[in-house]
């Protein structure tokens, strides 16, 4: 019970930043880019609390999946009876899409929701800074990047800031926002009201790789189990009967493989012949985003 109540005043203890004296701006309005599983849910969390949302994907392909994909969730919440079909209309109601960047000129927050590229990050936050109005805030939910070269492609570094949402994030509570050197009191102060907006356990981080959930993840020993020859199920096994919801390799299935097996491939950093991982990428076993990863997956196991 100690630690249930440890737990209970640390959630709300970490959303309090101390000496900070700015007040939040406007959240009415949100921008996403990116109508995949990442920005899809962030469209989804926005939404729910009545943001209205423009939904950017500069592929329409992408983005009507990423729509198709929103649509198909709250179908499954009206069948399990946890939201009305009403509810759900509602919410579908306020997500515009779009897959041009002047939609976003009116937004009070925009959120970058890419793959981990730095250059494709940057090539977004250009377009941030030429479309949207004063004062709006420039968020990337990049993992591990960094925020102030992310920032350094702007004119108003003072309003970027990361927000670091995990996947899927319309079901995960925790929310990292990473500050950069130039990130005003002002936009912190927004970013942090976002996270309570959006109903998530919010955090306010320094600018480091990985910041602290990847940092501590990285050091969890599970890439290293696997190297050393133990099956995902018996990772997964452990971790679960430990206490853990989802194992580290599940989910690793949920977030994409192809999330820094990308980056990594592009890089030359990749080695498919020594790091599991690696191998996972080249084979295009991405997850369950492809239906395969370190486990198979069709439409009912998820």
């Amino acid at each position: 019970s100690k630690a249930m109540q440890y737990m209970f005043f640390a959630e709300r203890q970490c959303s309090k930043i101390p000496g900070l004296t700015a007040k939040p701006g406007p959240l009415d309005s949100v921008g996403i880019v990116g109508a995949g599983l990442m920005g899809g849910g962030i469209a989804m969390c926005c939404a729910e609390v009545g943001m209205k949302v423009t939904l950017l994907d500069v592929d329409p392909s992408n983005l009507d999946r990423g729509m198709k994909v929103i649509q198909k969730n709250y179908a499954r919440s009206v069948e399990r009876k946890s939201k009305t079909q009403a509810q759900v209309d509602k919410i579908m109601s306020l997500i515009t899409p779009s897959t041009t960047y002047d939609s976003l000129s009116q937004c009070d927050i925009v959120v970058e929701a890419v793959f981990e590229n730095m250059d494709l990050k940057k090539k977004i936050f250009a377009s941030f800074d030429k479309v949207c109005k004063p004062g709006c805030i420039l968020a990337s939910n990049t993992s591990r990047l960094n925020i102030d070269e992310v920032a350094s492609v702007t004119s108003r570094p003072q309003d970027v800031i990361g927000c670091h949402f995990f996947s899927p994030a319309n079901v995960m509570r925790l929310l990292e926002n990473v500050r950069g050197s130039k990130t005003s009191p002002s936009t912190i102060a927004t970013a942090m009201a976002f996270g309570v907006k959006i109903k998530k356990v919010t955090c306010l981080v320094g600018n480091c790789d990985g910041f602290i959930a990847n940092r501590v993840m990285g050091v969890s020993g599970a890439p290293a189990l696997l190297q050393g020859g133990l099956m995902p199920n018996q990772i997964d096994g452990a971790a679960e009967a430990y206490g853990m919801k989802m194992g580290p390799m599940r989910m690793n299935d949920l977030v994409g493989l192809d999330l820094f097996g990308r980056e990594r491939a592009s890089s030359g950093a990749a080695k498919p012949d020594e790091v599991v991982f690696d191998a996972m990428f080249a084979t295009q076993r991405f997850g369950q985003k492809n239906g395969k990863g370190f486990y198979k997956y069709d439409e009912k196991l998820r």
